[in-house]
């Protein structure tokens, strides 16, 4: 259905010299969802990173490198000695010091070489480090163009908004006023003369239209922007972007884990890549006692352990918030991904015994049999509203009560001796097409699915 149209999709947005942190797991985990099933439906995707490079943080970032750091400590630690010394800056800085980060950033922005050369040390640190996680999760961008990118198409965009009538000075800024449509001002320029996060929005969405003719644009980002998306959008609509209606901000809801952390103020952060190596060593630890003789125990960990991470971000509605449990998201037994997978490992060995099967006929259906062969017919429909209402959860559930349909058809339905061949074929034959259905659904999430479990 897609035909090749173009779905640009701003997602995950990772900030420089920050590590990735578990607020970080929703935004990247329903994005790379909605890139798989829009490209599945034949639309052609742009997964963009839009990262965080631009501001005074970095001239922080500078200035404490230049008073602490070293080139070999920081070469060595990467991400976590820039973020050391980022959080010693913000703890020990004055006022002398803060003058100097504000100094550094203004280099940066003039384009004085060193400055920037530091920059751009600390942006391939920073990138070295989140591709670690990315590539653990199967994940990949087609654009990392991020604030940066856009500080030389942002005075066209104030021009064209001074032009068309829109601007107005308010206590020396400029902005546009929304009064009418129910919004506070959006501030295009601050009384200094800088740029904000709505201007760059501004110049990104129009260089995406141009560059990439979407169809749509999303934006994956958490409900508490849901004010600055449509203050932007609207000023578009204002400057007669008639494409600023296929701009959709794809709200969704905070994670926590279950003692409350989370918090970057409260110091309460807690790392993903900590949160997978937790999962996948938890698996590990049930598989070993479930099936302690299975071959490839250290690889199957992994895809259990990471898949129960993205499949715990997506199970629930993206708008709420989440609570996220180790315990619950390694049930083999509950709405988890592994109780999928498990799923899939079962119908998998099924057919290892009894083959595919051959020629069926069916004349009479047993309720197990049609309740799972009508499940089967819904998998398109689910696509179809998962993307209308820009919600994986859709797949995640579909996944889980396909699993519970075929469970039950498994134990109430003898398969390998039924007695009639017919019968056994076509018990085989839904047993290929639930296993076929199930790895797709769990692929449209991002996840895999291992032979054995």
């Amino acid at each position: 259905e897609g035909q090749g149209r173009v779905i640009c999709i701003d997602y995950s947005s990772i900030n420089i010299a920050k590590r990735f942190h578990i607020g970080h797991l929703s935004t990247t985990m329903i994005g790379n969802a909605l890139y798989k099933i829009y490209e599945h439906l034949g639309y052609k995707c742009v997964g963009i990173n839009h990262l965080g490079d631009w501001g005074t943080q970095f001239g922080k970032m500078i200035c404490a490198y230049k008073k602490w750091g070293n080139r070999e400590e920081v070469e060595r630690g990467g991400i976590h000695a820039i973020n050391d010394l980022y959080v010693r800056f913000n703890s020990e800085a004055d006022e002398q010091m803060e003058a100097e980060a504000r100094e550094y950033f203004r280099l940066i922005e003039s384009g004085d070489r060193e400055a920037n050369e530091l920059f751009d040390w600390f942006k391939s640190l920073t990138l070295a480090y989140v591709q670690t996680i990315y590539d653990r999760l199967h994940i990949t961008f087609d654009s990392y163009a991020g604030e940066r990118f856009y500080t030389d198409k942002m005075a066209p965009v104030v021009e064209e908004l001074r032009q068309k009538g829109l601007l107005k000075e308010s206590e020396g800024a400029q902005i546009v006023d929304l009064e009418a449509y129910g919004m506070p001002p959006c501030i295009i320029l601050r009384s200094d003369g800088a740029s904000l996060y709505a201007t760059r929005d501004i110049a990104a969405a129009i260089y995406r239209k141009k560059t990439y003719d979407f169809y749509k644009c999303l934006y994956v980002v958490a409900y508490q922007q849901n004010l600055h998306f449509k203050q932007f959008f609207k000023v578009l609509e204002l400057m007669g972007k008639e494409w600023a209606k296929d701009l959709i901000h794809v709200a969704y809801g905070m994670v926590s884990l279950e003692d409350g952390s989370m918090s970057t103020r409260k110091g309460k952060v807690v790392y993903l890549e900590d949160v997978i190596q937790k999962c996948v060593q938890k698996a590990g630890d049930i598989i070993a006692e479930k099936n302690p003789g299975l071959e490839n125990r250290e690889q199957i960990a992994k895809t259990v352990g990471v898949g129960a991470v993205i499949f715990g971000a997506l199970y629930n509605n993206k708008i709420k918030d989440i609570t996220f449990s180790y315990d619950k998201v390694l049930n083999f037994e509950g709405e988890t991904s592994c109780y999928v997978q498990y799923t899939c490992a079962r119908a998998n060995s099924v057919l290892e015994k009894g083959g595919k099967g051959g020629k069926y006929s069916v004349c009479e259906v047993l309720d197990q049999e049609y309740e799972l062969v009508k499940k089967l017919a819904e998998f398109p429909a689910t696509l179809h509203d998962a993307l209308e209402k820009y919600e994986p959860c859709f797949v995640a559930r579909y996944a889980v009560d396909l699993s519970q349909l075929y469970n039950k058809f498994y134990f109430d339905c003898s398969i390998l001796n039924a007695g009639d061949e017919n019968i056994r074929n076509f018990r085989l034959a839904l047993t290929e097409a639930t296993l076929i259905t199930l790895t797709n659904a769990l692929k449209l999430l991002g996840i895999g699915v291992p032979e054995k479990m």
